[in-house]
């Protein structure tokens, strides 16, 4: 799954750490997020949504049509 954490987070002017500590998970679950190794939780994915004040599908996109 495609998405747009490592964009938003730039934004903010956050490091992957400043990041993990406000969604409460590791600099390493970030860093995977961001590459597309790892697709969040449900209750993960609503509390990023919540940070950035989006939808989770103006964050996340999924592959395929």
């Amino acid at each position: 799954m495609n998405n747009r954490l490592r964009q938003l987070r730039d934004g903010r002017g956050w490091s992957q750490g400043e990041l993990a500590e406000q969604l409460d998970v590791s600099r390493q679950t970030v860093n995977a997020l961001e590459t597309g190794k790892y697709d969040p939780s449900l209750p993960l994915a609503f509390r990023i949504a919540r940070l950035f004040e989006l939808r989770i599908e103006d964050i996340f996109i999924p592959d395929g049509p």
